[in-house]
Order: C-alpha cells, then sequence, then structure tokens
C-alpha cells in the first residue's frame, strides 16, 4: 500500500472508530512513517538505528545477502510489510530450506496479527498507527514473503490484469518494464516491475518487487502464478481486500480504545463504515495509481476539519531538540519504542517458530540480557550446521 492508503484512508478509519482529530492525524501519520523510518533517516536525527521499519532502495542495493544481511531484512520486511499469515503452515513433499520461506508467506487474519494489534494496546496511539500499517499490508500484500526468495516471490510471463467491463471482466496481459524512473500506466496496461534474477537470495525477489507495484493499486485485479504455488493459478481481487483492510481497521481501532477488549480476527466493521461505504468503494475501484486527493476528500467530509498533507520530517526537530534522556517522551521516541517493540515481537515468533531467516532472539523477559558474543558463538554453530544440512536436503 501507498500514502493514499496508510495515511489518508488511516486518517478517515480513526475517525469512524470514535478517535478526535488531532489522534486520527496521529495515528495517520504513525502509518506512513512505518513507509518512512530508515537507517538513514534514523542516523540523521540520532535515533537508533535498529528501529528502522523500511529500506531505501539505495539501502537495499548496498545490503549484503550473506546470513547476517538476509535476516536484518528479514526482520524488518516480515515484522512491517509481509507479516507471515502462519508461521507453523506444512506443505508436503518439499525440503525444510523451501518450508522456512514458505511459512513466511504474508497473509491476513493470522495469529502474528492478533499479537500486533494486542502488542499496541494501551501504548498509545503512535503504536496503533504501526498496527495499523501492518494490519493493511496484510491485506495488499498477501502471498508474497518478506524475505529475498525465487522459489517463493518470483512470478513469470503468465500475468493478467481483470478489468471490469460492464457485468464482466476482460483480461489484458500485463507488461512489465524494468525502469524504476517510468511510471506506471494503467491505461495501456505497463507496470514497473524488478528484474528477473536467477540467484534465490537476489534483492529483486524481496516481497511483490517481481510484480511491481500492483499489490499497492486497490483498483487492481490479477492472476498470475506465484513461484511458490505449483503452477497453480492465483487471482488477487484488490478492491475486495483493500475494503477488507478498511474495515478490519476501523474495527482494530474500535477495539485498541475499549477497556477489556481483545482483538480478534476475521471482524470488520459495519456500522461505522456503512454511511460512506459506496463512496469508499468509489474511490477503491478507480483506475489510478494514487488516490491520496480522492481520500482526503472524503476524509475531510467525514470529520469535517482540514486534513494536513502529510509531512515526513513533521517531528524530526523535536526529537533532535530533545535530550536524550527524554527523547522517549517524544512523538517520535514513542514511535521508535513501538517500532522496536514490534520487531522483536515478530523475530521471537519467527526464532521460537524453529526458523532462523529472522535471526536469533531471545526472550529477554525470562533470561534477561546474552550479549552479542553468545549471539555470535550461536550463529557459527547454526552456520555450520545449515551447511551440513543443505548438502542432504533437495532443493526445491
Amino acid at each position: 500500500m501507498q500514502l493514499d492508503f496508510h495515511y489518508y484512508a488511516t486518517y478517515c478509519a480513526a475517525i469512524l472508530a470514535g478517535y478526535s482529530h488531532e489522534d486520527s492525524l496521529s495515528a495517520a501519520w504513525s502509518a506512513q512513517f512505518v513507509d518512512c523510518c530508515s537507517e538513514t533517516v534514523l542516523k540523521h536525527i540520532g535515533g537508533p538505528v535498529s528501529a528502522a521499519t523500511t529500506q531505501l532502495q539505495l539501502e537495499l542495493m548496498d545490503s549484503d545477502t550473506d546470513i547476517l544481511g538476509l535476516q536484518k531484512i528479514t526482520r524488518i520486511w516480515s515484522s512491517f510489510h509481509f507479516l507471515p499469515g502462519d508461521l507453523y503452515a506444512e506443505r508436503k513433499k518439499c525440503s525444510k530450506r523451501f518450508l522456512r520461506k514458505y511459512r513466511l508467506i504474508c497473509n491476513p487474519n493470522g495469529k502474528l496479527l492478533v499479537d500486533t494489534v494486542e502488542l499496541a494496546r494501551g501504548q498509545g496511539i503512535q503504536a496503533a498507527g504501526v498496527a495499523m500499517h501492518i494490519l493493511a499490508d496484510t491485506w495488499a500484500h498477501r502471498y508474497f514473503a518478506g524475505t529475498p526468495s525465487l522459489v517463493i516471490n518470483s512470478t513469470n510471463y503468465y500475468f493478467y490484469e481483470l478489468i471490469p467491463v460492464g457485468d464482466h471482466f476482460f483480461e489484458r496481459p500485463v507488461r512489465f518494464n524494468h525502469n524504476p524512473a517510468s511510471a506506471d500506466d494503467p491505461e495501456t496496461g505497463l507496470y514497473t516491475g524488478t528484474i528477473q534474477q536467477g540467484g534465490e537470495n537476489s534483492i529483486m525477489n524481496l516481497g511483490h518487487g517481481r510484480a511491481g507495484h500492483l499489490p499497492d493499486y486497490s483498483y487492481a485485479r490479477y492472476r498470475y502464478l506465484p513461484s511458490w504455488g505449483d503452477y497453480q493459478e492465483v487471482i488477487k481481487d484488490n478492491p475486495s481486500d483493500y475494503e477488507h483492510a478498511f474495515r478490519q481497521m476501523v474495527y482494530a481501532l474500535k477495539s485498541l480504545r475499549t477497556p477489556g477488549d481483545r482483538f480478534e480476527t476475521g471482524h470488520y466493521d459495519e456500522e461505522a463504515v456503512l454511511p460512506w461505504l459506496e463512496q469508499i468503494r468509489e474511490i477503491i475501484n478507480r483506475r489510478q495509481t494514487d488516490a491520496s486527493a480522492d481520500w482526503k476528500a472524503l476524509a475531510e467530509k467525514i470529520s469535517g476539519h482540514e486534513v494536513e498533507d502529510f509531512d515526513a520530517e513533521k517531528y524530526h526537530r523535536e526529537y533532535i531538540d530533545t535530550d536524550k534522556e527524554h527523547r522517549d517522551d517524544t512523538y517520535l521516541g514513542r514511535f521508535i519504542i513501538a517500532a522496536l517493540s514490534q520487531k522483536s515481537m515478530v523475530t521471537n515468533r519467527i526464532f521460537s517458530s524453529g526458523n532462523m531467516l529472522a535471526g536469533f532472539s531471545v526472550d529477554f523477559q525470562e533470561k534477561g540480557f546474552r550479549g552479542i558474543r553468545d549471539y555470535r558463538r550461536l550463529l557459527k554453530k547454526l552456520q555450520q550446521e545449515d551447511s551440513a544440512g543443505s548438502e542432504k536436503e533437495e532443493t526445491k
């Protein structure tokens, strides 16, 4: 998803969930800042780089794809953009190496989503915004994994857009180019995707890179053959998924502000959304690559307030000018704490499932800090075991 949904639609969801204009703006800002909080930004403001919630293209291009580099990438993208749907998913006739990656495929309504929303409970509006970004992305990014993988994330020439015409759909082959500077063109069906790379762990095979921005456009419907799917066709209906994402955000935000409540999967708000449903569907289905203006107009109509445009640097100066002892009490300080908590939780869940793709994780509440030396010794041991095991495993 993009700015249009993460910022303006999240604001709408918060207003409909009963939040004030100011809190709705704060939740929306945090939701969108998840796409901005890179190591580069954190170094600029003097924050902890371990709180990064995204990676810039240049950062990814400079990333090592050794075991440590891949774990770092997976911690960020699986925690905030491709939340795994089932860390214990089963699949027959595949290697353990393939299964570990298969279990990181993003899907909505997984157990980790409950953990994500509940982690934000009582932790402030910044944590709520972070959780809403992750929730929304489980719908847009389903079927892709937040780890570089050819055998999971790649697609091929069998890729067709389904364009509504009256009461039926017209199918048109999607054409991908590989120039990141070129704009997507919904009228001609020309979209930008990453270059085909044969390396299993190539950065080009991270998330939905091979499918370009199609998962980020609410109007898009398409069918394709995911690399993980054994040549079984998958149909992605973004309008339906985005509507479910919006309804679920309203329900989740209501839950977070209700004392004693608990978020449950498979629940979607109906009452608060219904008066605006027709207009929401019109925005979602409109064939445009940026729906920010439409969502902003609806946000101001619903709330009766002017909704300021997103400013990624809005809270930077406050954080920079505050002494280190009190930075945790600033707006960005609370966002950073929420980000660190989320990344720690997801990494621990992945590690506890027996999967090392996000790295080693200690349960701090039970064992306290173990130190980097312990980590390095364990990593060396695991590398040796993985090397020995890979010689015996079948390749997918």
